[in-house]
């Protein structure tokens, strides 16, 4: 806990509350309507989101995962979102100076295809626009969707400096954007050439590896036999993609393969085409343990099939066009569709009696990951960045510990991908997007330069024309750390707050991004870009991932209607985990909903009490019972255990501690042993003045912990305790005191919770009313005794007893260890005796749930694929019901 906090009897120095009257009550309702949206105003207005700080305190800096400017955010990205503001805002109470950089990203391919949708629903192809006239209705989109996305990131409670928001296309970005691609250019680590790409034929452009998904799928491997000089029986070669077969420039073998010896230096003719294809030796490209031995070579249609052309000097055939057609090469199947094509290729060889059979194959096939059409290796110009001398300073980062990866788990696949990175295809034939800065001249000379020439630097020639490609936009947003502080410029900004700190961001880009500033911001500033990357789960909606672009997305506004956006946030921090997938439903959210409800409850009851009522100034050297010694060393723990937790971030468990101490210990425990102080059946006004000041110094210190995961219900409690609106978010962040610990009131209180439970449990197994009186004998050491003793009234109230005795129960009496004390528990005669069939009863139901938690955790299918949290969870339940049926097991036996 911070300095205001109060201490149990024996700590050095006082404590004050410093806190004001209550201005006045919290409505009776739960509204949170009422207040989210005017607190983030007030907070904005007051200019809490700055950094600002007395001169040398700490500072501590995010960027945003800049969300794609294509219509709104998805409930995933509130998820992220949400991480994000819980560190921002606990840093921020500590006493950091915070900035958590806003902004959004062009997301070329994303984008352009949203756009290419809304304009046929209109009629219209952008070709007939235009690509001025196209660019122009996208950067219109872009300024809705920008108000869109703020909007929505504000109703969240996101505390981002606006001041500094950035766009990827904003003028200063592309800036660095082309310095950057102008510095690779002239260290000769990008290049122009000519390769097989992934390509899109719906998006009409290259993409990178990172955005092609595999998925198995269900075809055919078709057996076509070649015609071969010299071979009567010809040469067999198997392939999915008959299609492809007309651009074949070679077959190859292996040359330490004897079943294929025979064909060394023969030539096969082409069926359909007739064209003649040597039959060529390829160790790399033939594995000789596979299949038949003979290999198709198509050049212009396969990665391996174009290196091998490159090592044995084959002609290239494009033989499926851009458009996923084929072309003049393709003969007499110009025009077709490559699937349309295929099935009349087939027919064709079948007719000519070369297909000698088909087989069941399944096999990993690419799809677009924003359109879902299969990709086709497609042969074309583009360009490259040179990755590997970019990699290896950025492996040795995370090496060193430099960089850090939270789960530690994804620094093993880090290390796999960067170790096995291949260059990098960069551009896109697109129309937005950042056009790459490189002029050829009318003699074909290439002039790449960061202003736009005026002519050729090697000719003087004033015919330029500009690249029409655009670049990745993982190009641009790998500069994001620090273009966003005016990089190149040497700005304040850059210099006062790169690097960053953290980076919060799903796992599913840590190639397609995290990576790719790793290596941008050692290369170009010399520094990593963040220290720490927390790679958390993905939202997924039955089984998928949203997306926007896939029509699958759940607009967070929705849930922040019904539930509150403290609620959803909430959710959102108890949900994640270390594992990959974070799920979602409306019974956390309706969970979370009561949780701030429990809140707001405790806080209308503790400012009720408080309101014009006297409470001590100080604790110091006050005669605090044992209920007030437990809840303060408990807020102490949780305070401890809170921060510990965030600084691993272990939002989950932040958020359950705060969560169980919150619901079950302050509301569930203080606030019933206090009652009856407060009310004056028990206790003097000495301690009903210590009494409030405890219930105060909790309170405070309960909305405090609570405000990075819930803001705007925790400064409407504050502005009503305090009276000092608007300054909770800039309030010490309790912290937790050694010094307030007090392991002799924890253990007795927590003994007097067990006793009242289990009388409690006793009325339930008996089917008794809860107001039915029991009698209560324990038999204890004479220290555990004494304990029992000094919480002999409350331990009556709350447990509604009879009688207490302390000595050896009974007989009749049911005995029981609660928390290591004998225990025994009987009605008073003439109570109803027990209903055996109902003991029976729910004895069934209880060994049922058993059964199926047991099989549950023998499952290691569960035990691998369930979230941690929800592992202990049913651990806890299998505990819970065990211990359950023992109690129902003695009962059935009376």
């Amino acid at each position: 806990m911070d300095a205001r906090s109060p201490s149990r009897p024996g700590a050095v120095g006082p404590v004050e509350t410093g806190l004001e009257e209550p201005s006045k009550r919290l409505e009776k309702t739960f509204d949170p309507a009422h207040f989210e949206e005017r607190w983030y105003r007030t907070w904005e207005e007051e200019g809490r989101f700055q950094p600002v700080g007395p001169p040398g305190s700490p500072r501590f800096v995010m960027v945003i995962p800049p969300p794609n400017v294509t219509g709104r955010l998805h409930i995933g990205h509130a998820f992220g979102r949400t991480l994000e503001d819980v560190l921002a805002r606990w840093k921020r109470m500590l006493g950091y100076r915070v900035l958590w950089v806003p902004g959004t990203d062009h997301a070329g391919i994303a984008t352009q295809m949203v756009i290419e949708k809304e304009l046929a629903k209109e009629g219209i192809d952008r070709r007939q626009l235009g690509r001025e006239k196209f660019v122009e209705r996208v950067w219109a989109w872009k300024r809705e969707a920008k108000d869109t996305i703020q909007s929505q990131i504000r109703r969240l409670g996101c505390s981002l400096d606006w001041t500094r928001e950035r766009f990827t296309l904003d003028p200063d970005l592309s800036r660095a954007v082309r310095h950057a691609f102008v510095q690779l250019y002239r260290e000769e680590l990008i290049y122009r050439g000519r390769y097989v790409v992934n390509w899109c034929p719906r998006c009409g452009t290259a993409v990178s590896d990172l955005e092609v998904v595999h998925k198995e799928t269900d075809g055919l491997l078709y057996r076509i036999r070649y015609d071969v000089s010299g071979v009567p029986s010809g040469a067999v070669v198997a392939t999915t993609r008959p299609e492809t077969m007309l651009g074949d420039t070679a077959l190859a073998i292996h040359p330490d393969d004897p079943r294929t010896a025979k064909f060394r230096g023969k030539v096969a003719i082409l069926p359909i085409v007739g064209r003649e294809l040597p039959i060529i030796e390829d160790p790399i490209l033939v594995d000789k343990e596979f299949g038949t031995g003979i290999v198709k070579v198509t050049p212009a249609h396969d990665a391996n099939d174009f290196a091998s052309a490159r090592r044995h000097r084959l002609p290239e055939i494009v033989v499926i066009g851009s458009d996923g057609k084929m072309t003049a090469e393709a003969g007499e199947y110009e025009g077709l569709d490559r699937f349309e094509a295929r099935q009349e290729i087939v027919k064709r060889l079948t007719s000519e009696n070369r297909l000698l059979g088909t087989d069941a194959h399944r096999f990993s096939l690419g799809h677009c990951q924003r359109c879902d059409t299969v990709i086709e290796p497609y042969l074309s110009t583009q360009w490259f960045v040179k990755v590997g001398p970019l990699a290896e300073p950025a492996i040795r980062a995370v090496e060193t510990g430099e960089v850090r990866f939270v789960p530690e788990m994804w620094t093993k696949t880090y290390f796999e991908w960067m170790r096995n990175i291949h260059d990098w295809c960069i551009s896109r034939q697109l129309w937005w997007g950042h056009r790459i800065p490189a002029f050829t001249c009318a003699n074909g000379h290439v002039n790449v330069t960061e202003e736009d020439p005026a002519a050729c630097e090697t000719c003087g020639s004033p015919d330029l024309e500009q690249d029409p490609d655009v670049l990745d936009t993982w190009f641009s947003s790998q500069l994001w750390p620090f273009s966003v502080f005016g990089w190149p410029k040497k700005t304040p900004d850059l210099e006062e707050f790169y690097p960053t700190d953290v980076l919060v961001t799903g796992y599913d880009i840590l190639f397609f991004w995290v990576a790719r500033m790793i290596m941008a911001g050692i290369h170009f500033t010399g520094s990593v870009p963040f220290a720490t990357v927390n790679l958390h789960g993905l939202v997924r909606l039955a089984g998928e991932k949203m997306s926007k672009t896939r029509g699958n997305v759940v607009d967070p506004l929705v849930a922040i209607e019904e539930f509150g956006a403290d609620a959803l946030r909430f959710t959102y921090a108890s949900s994640a985990t270390s594992g990959p997938t974070v799920t979602l439903d409306r019974e956390r959210l309706a969970g979370s909903r009561s949780f701030a409800t429990k809140l707001w409850n405790a806080a209308r009851f503790t400012l009720s009490q408080l309101e014009g009522k006297p409470r001590a100034e100080t604790l110091l050297g006050r005669a605090l019972s044992l209920p007030d010694r437990w809840i303060l060393s408990r807020l102490s723990a949780t305070a401890a255990d809170v921060n510990r937790h965030l600084g691993e971030f272990r939002f989950d468990e932040a958020a359950q501690a705060l969560y169980g101490f919150l619901w079950h210990e302050l509301c569930d425990g203080y606030l019933e042993m206090v009652k009856p102080v407060l009310s004056g059946r028990e206790g003097d006004d000495d301690a009903q003045e210590i009494a409030r000041a405890v219930l105060e110094r909790c309170l405070a210190d309960s909305v405090a912990l609570a405000h990075p995961f819930m803001p705007f219900l925790t400064e409407e409690i504050w502005e009503k305790l305090t009276g000092r609106p608007g300054t909770l978010i800039v309030s010490p962040y309790p912290e937790g005191d050694p010094g307030a610990r007090d392991p002799v009131a924890e253990r007795a209180v927590e003994r007097l919770r067990a006793l009242v439970t289990r009388v409690r449990n006793f009325r339930g197994e008996r089917r008794v009313a809860p107001t039915e009186p029991v009698a209560l004998s324990v038999e204890a050491s004479p220290a555990e005794t004494g304990e029992i003793r000094s919480l002999e009234p409350l331990l009556r109230h709350l447990a509604r007893l009879s009688e207490i005795r302390f000595g050896p129960a009974g007989d009749g009496a049911r005995r029981d260890v609660v928390s290591g004390v004998a225990v025994g528990l009987a009605l008073p005669a003439g109570t109803a005796p027990t209903d055996r069939e109902g003991v029976a009863r729910r004895l069934s139901q209880v060994d049922q749930e058993i059964g199926e938690l047991s099989a549950k955790l023998q499952n290691p299918a569960f035990l691998e694929r369930a979230p941690a949290e929800i592992v202990e969870k049913t651990r806890r339940r299998l505990r819970e019901l065990e211990e359950r049926r023992a109690a129902l097991g003695t009962a059935a036996s009376e």
